[in-house]
């Protein structure tokens, strides 16, 4: 009885729409998506480039879905928490951190691409 009920719950869960079981897929993705914009900041070395890389990671991030939302938005409060620790600016971080709003919302990253900025990124 009690396998029969575990089956009829597995069948309602895997048949629901919630696809709960893709957030740690997706968060990973994320993840890995805002350390390769990050690696593309650091390897540009672009100047006023900054805000395009964050919100093009937090974009890509939240492409992957829910998890990729979660991790890209966890990630970049992280970062921009040591960067006010460390006391570098109220103000950058806060215009970082509108760059990152942006690109998880889906709004264009190319809104904060600098000219000249190579095609490459």
């Amino acid at each position: 009885m009690k396998l029969l009920l575990a089956g009829i719950v597995l069948i309602f869960i895997s048949g629901s729409e919630a696809q709960w079981y893709k957030f740690p897929v997706e968060a990973a993705q994320g993840a890995y998506d805002m350390g390769r914009a990050y690696l593309h900041m650091r390897e540009a070395n672009y100047i006023g480039a900054d805000k395009y890389f964050h919100a093009r990671g937090n974009y890509d991030a939240a492409q992957r879905g829910a998890g990729g939302e979660w991790a890209a938005e966890v990630i970049s409060d992280a970062r921009e928490w040591v960067q006010g620790s460390s006391g570098r600016g109220h103000l950058d971080s806060e215009a970082d951190q509108e760059a990152n709003r942006w690109g998880r919302g889906g709004g264009d990253p190319n809104k904060y691409r600098p000219a000249g900025l190579p095609d490459k990124y």
